[in-house]
């Protein structure tokens, strides 16, 4: 590799590592949250250990079920149309 790809690489990687370690964050808080959020829902609404984790576990059976095929239909629309598709099935889930 020569020096004016280094220096490249240099600039491009002082560029994405903030907005990266900013997503690290936040990611972390969520799922920390998650674990708060546990403790308050099995108190209000009377849930079980058992019945928590059947949700989580139905949550992140269908994270996975719906990612993958997301991930395979990037690669052949591009990520302009990923990323708009994926913001008009989030506009439309929100309550009425």
């Amino acid at each position: 590799m020569n020096t004016d790809s280094r220096v490249l690489y240099r600039k491009v990687a002082w560029k994405i590592l903030p907005l990266l370690f900013v997503s690290y964050i936040v990611s972390y808080l969520d799922r920390v949250n998650i674990g708060f959020a546990a403790l308050r829902m099995q108190q209000d609404l009377g849930f079980s250990d058992a019945v928590y984790g059947l949700g989580a576990g139905i949550f992140f059976i269908g994270y996975v079920l719906f990612e993958v095929p997301s991930n395979l239909l990037l690669t052949r629309i591009g990520a302009r149309r990923t990323i708009m598709r994926i913001m008009i099935a989030w506009g439309g889930c929100r309550p009425a």
